[in-house]
């Protein structure tokens, strides 16, 4: 997911791990920095939610993650599975990395406060996200989030338990710590609304 500034220290990482294929936005919100990557990247394959195409100036997505063509391929799923949550304002698509229990998301999942991404700053992040701090699986916070952002109950439903379906044991989040273990258990406290 293109979620942050490309810099060099992430291009070398990059390249460290081989040919980028594939540029995500994991919702429609984090597509900012896209561009930057397409740019250095011409030959990977951007995708995102349907939304984003219409706030894009320039340039357009090569592939949309939508509801009204669900079983689109997109190149990636012998290895990653996908789900688009339709029925969420944000139009997050989670993912799962079959090999590793790994799945990913953007906002569907938050874990707070963000040690690691804040590793190699001089802030705090206690400090700097004070308000967002108690925004993780077991916080009532990141429960009412998700209940705000609802749009259509059922197809949130469906789209949570099919997360809740995966092997995974680790979640990477864009908002706080990766989850190194039991990750399915927080996404189940989290999502616990939707999978009745």
């Amino acid at each position: 997911m293109a979620s942050t500034p490309l810099t060099d220290e992430t291009k070398a990482k990059l390249e460290e791990l081989g040919e980028v294929k594939y540029l995500v936005s994991g919702n429609i919100f984090h597509f900012l920095f896209l561009k930057q990557y397409k740019d250095a990247y011409p030959n990977a394959k951007t995708i995102g939610p349907e939304e984003i195409d219409a706030k894009l100036k320039d340039w357009k997505l090569d592939s949309v993650f939508s509801a009204k063509s669900p079983d689109t391929k997109y190149g990636f799923e012998e290895e990653i599975e996908h789900c688009y949550f339709s029925g969420w304002k944000n139009k997050e698509t989670a993912f799962y990395h079959r090999a590793s229990k790994t799945a990913i998301g953007a906002d569907s999942l938050m874990n707070y406060p963000p040690t690691e991404q804040y590793s190699k700053s001089s802030e705090s992040p206690k400090l700097s996200n004070w308000l967002l701090t108690p925004m993780h699986p077991y916080g009532w916070q990141l429960y009412w989030y998700i209940r705000l952002r609802q749009v259509d109950k059922t197809a949130l439903t469906r789209e949570a338990k099919t997360v809740a379906e995966w092997d995974f044991v680790r979640f990477i989040t864009c908002h706080g710590d990766i989850i190194e273990a039991n990750a399915k258990e927080a996404w189940k406290r989290a999502w616990r609304d939707y999978l009745h």
